[in-house]
């Protein structure tokens, strides 16, 4: 919404209009005006458009507001004004309370998922369970715990790289789910201002799913040493697809596996399983997700034509192995896949983060599973 402009006639001075992040064409100003009166913490500098936003942003990323009416005086430099205006400050219960009600909600439902996944008494379903059997929600610990542990992790990667650069974030977000799977849809971390300069781009967008790898490869690690193989006759239930360091890992603890068998996951090796499945999505170079700032710093406006070749094969993959596929591509449709602009694309990423971006291709080779789910 527009802010009321104040009075001015100088033709010095222009008349600032909040747009929140918007920039309008440039206009007359008018020839004939009172006094100016300008904003607090306002400035008027004889700069390019481009140069004022980039200098102010890189100072103070938060939200810019711009009146886009260049004076023309007799010396045929276009005058900008613009000034600082921060984002309101969340309430308590925005900042504390939300956060905490939708963790203690998520520990619930992936207690309740933990637990009715190994149940073997006789239940019509997930409520049936909780109604008959409430006192066994305990035996979803293992479950819970670890995969609540590698979402929080990944998320205060986010977080804490966020705060480093300076960049106003919330506490994680967690989306609790129905206990049939796995009792959430995952979390997010809501930035109030953009990520305006490309290193913090990278930076921000890369730690979250390298921290949650690493804490999935540890969980991984001790989940499939309370894991077994069964004949395929003795197993049932979902079949997992089986990505590269999992298939690695498995071969290191347990050899070769016959054809003629499976392997059973213990809850804390499934919980793993499920964060290399979070790390390889975030890490598709599609919009806002991780992956999309990651290539998006690295590539820079590159970044929409790596976006335009990745969906092509998610469908055919959606088409001809996990329909789930489609429905990412959907949802990345319609946030939009390519990325917003930064203020400093002529900054380099430097030999080491382009290091790290190689190292988190490779992170998304060996966690990315074509067929994630099926039924055997």
């Amino acid at each position: 919404m527009d802010n009321q402009p104040p009075q001015d006639s100088s033709p010095q001075s222009v008349t600032p209009k909040t747009d929140s992040s918007s920039f309008r064409a440039p206009q007359e100003s008018a020839s004939h005006a009172s006094p100016p009166s300008i904003p607090s913490g306002s400035l008027i500098a004889p700069i390019s458009k481009d140069d004022a936003i980039r200098n102010r942003m890189l100072r103070n990323p938060h939200r810019i507001t711009w009146t886009t009416k260049p004076v023309q005086e007799e010396m045929d430099i276009p005058r900008q004004s613009f000034y600082f205006e921060p984002p309101p400050p969340p309430s308590t219960f925005s900042a504390w309370g939300l956060p905490i009600l939708l963790f203690g909600l998520t520990m619930f439902t992936t207690l309740w998922a933990g637990a009715f996944q190994v149940n073997t008494k006789p239940v019509t379903g997930a409520w049936d369970f909780l109604k008959k059997y409430p006192d066994s929600l305990f035996n979803g610990l293992p479950f819970a715990a670890t995969l609540l542990g590698i979402l929080v992790i990944h998320e205060l990667g986010h977080y804490v790289l966020a705060r480093i650069h300076r960049v106003p974030a919330s506490f994680p977000l967690f989306i609790p789910g129905p206990p049939q799977f796995i009792g959430t849809f995952g979390a997010v971390i809501r930035m109030r201002s953009p990520i305006m300069k490309r290193q913090a781009l990278f930076d921000i967008g890369v730690a979250g799913p390298i921290a949650g790898f690493l804490a999935a490869v540890i969980a991984v690690i001790i989940g499939l040493s309370y894991s077994y193989v069964v004949p395929k006759e003795h197993a049932f239930g979902l079949q997992l697809g089986e990505p590269l360091l999992l298939q690695g890992i498995a071969w290191l603890m347990f050899g070769p596996i016959p054809t003629t068998h499976d392997l059973v996951l213990h809850p804390i090796a499934f919980a793993a399983w499920f964060g290399f499945f979070v790390t390889a999505i975030n890490l598709l170079p599609l919009g806002q997700l991780d992956g999309g700032h990651v290539a998006f710093a690295v590539f820079g406006r590159q970044q929409r034509q790596l976006a335009y070749v990745t969906v092509p094969v998610l469908l055919y993959l959606g088409f001809t192995g996990w329909p789930g596929w489609i429905v990412w591509v959907g949802m990345a449709s319609f946030v939009g896949l390519a990325h917003p602009p930064v203020t400093d694309p002529e900054i380099g990423l430097g030999k080491g983060r382009r290091w790290v971006a190689w190292g988190a291709l490779v992170i998304f080779i060996i966690t990315f599973a074509p067929v994630p789910f099926s039924v055997g």
